[in-house]
């Protein structure tokens, strides 16, 4: 398993599911649960602990509100870290700014709020980093996404 993703709540499942998909594409392997790290701390540390058994390589931590979830997963793991901020309150600034605000020496990588997908895809890209297959895969990935927007600039048609 190379990718642990944790949701702060199963309200977060659009979002882990953009994730997911993305993860299938690229194939590399992911386990998903819930833990709330105010309401089931001893949940969170479980599944960090559990996480490393299987040989994660990145955290994907999916949270609303305060959203302090990724960074107590931060805190419990040397493993990379993306917080994904949700659009739960105040147009999830207040997730984003928990997330990207984080004290110095405990980083966490953070994508824009609601981007699973581009969570999954930061976590490939550190999975590229020792893993040619994944390597290639984004390449093929991004040449496909600059084909498209070529296509798109030649059906303009203004």
């Amino acid at each position: 398993m190379d990718v642990q993703i944790v949701l702060g709540s199963i309200s977060d499942k659009e979002i882990a599911k953009k994730a997911v998909d993305v993860l299938k594409e690229f194939g590399v392997e992911y386990d998903v649960t819930v833990a709330s790290a105010h309401r089931t701390p001893e949940r969170v540390e479980n599944v960090i602990k559990e996480a490393h058994e299987k040989g994660a390589k990145v955290f994907i931590a999916i949270a609303g509100l305060a959203a302090h979830l990724p960074g107590v997963v931060a805190s419990k793991t040397v493993k990379p870290v993306i917080g994904v901020p949700v659009d739960s309150n105040l147009d999830g600034i207040d997730a984003l700014l928990s997330i990207a605000q984080m004290p110095s020496g405990i980083p966490v990588a953070c994508v824009g709020i609601g981007r699973g997908d581009n969570a999954a895809l930061l976590a490939c890209e550190i999975i590229a980093t020792k893993d040619e297959t994944i390597q290639e895969k984004l390449r093929k990935y991004r040449g496909r996404m600059a084909e498209k927007i070529e296509h798109d600039a030649n059906a303009l048609g203004l």
